[in-house]
């Protein structure tokens, strides 16, 4: 079993958190529709959301963790380590979808296919130009490493542009009406 990501209503009122009602994401499916043929996965994703209120997350867990600076963001490990619930609140969801918001638009010019290579080019020149360029530099040079196997092969991620947009627009859509989303695992 993978990680699902699951929009559940904020804060919890009982004992256990209530799913919110796929109708709140129902216009994700008129996403699906539109999205340029070479962006199957988003069209899938989003018709997912749309159905279920739901993100199967597992496959973006190391590209976020990279992209947010931390480890097991998607799972809510920080909330888990201290006894919680495994919940990101709307604050969370509202820091997830930006950093995925800013990233997109900083991958537009190197084109829809997002590849390990392509994000690492895009962190590189979004850190060239931030304080403690060389600090952070170096930061993130162990954190691709660390994504590299055994062989020094680089993760064979195969993500388009318009999927990870719609990925951001769910934790978006979260935020913006007060939702949560439970790491179910």
């Amino acid at each position: 079993m993978g990680l699902d990501n699951v929009a559940v209503q904020w804060p919890r009122t009982g004992r256990f958190y209530e799913p919110v009602a796929p109708a709140e994401f129902v216009d994700f499916a008129e996403v699906g529709r539109q999205v340029p043929r070479i962006a199957g996965p988003a069209a899938a994703l989003a018709e997912h959301i749309a159905q279920t209120g739901t993100v199967r997350a597992t496959g973006y867990t190391a590209l976020v963790d990279l992209l947010l600076g931390l480890d097991g963001v998607l799972y809510a490990t920080d909330a888990n380590a201290e006894d919680e619930d495994p919940v990101i609140d709307p604050d969370g969801c509202a820091w997830v979808a930006g950093g995925l918001e800013r990233f997109v638009v900083g991958h537009r010019e190197y084109g829809e296919e997002v590849t390990f290579d392509s994000v690492t080019d895009v962190l590189r020149k979004a850190i060239s130009a931030g304080r403690l360029a060389d600090q952070q530099l170096r930061w993130l040079d162990g954190r691709l490493a660390a994504l590299r196997d055994e062989d020094g092969l680089a993760p064979q991620w195969s993500f388009t542009l318009t999927e990870l947009a719609v990925l951001a627009s769910f934790y978006r859509r979260c935020a913006e009406r007060g939702f949560a989303v439970y790491a179910d695992f």
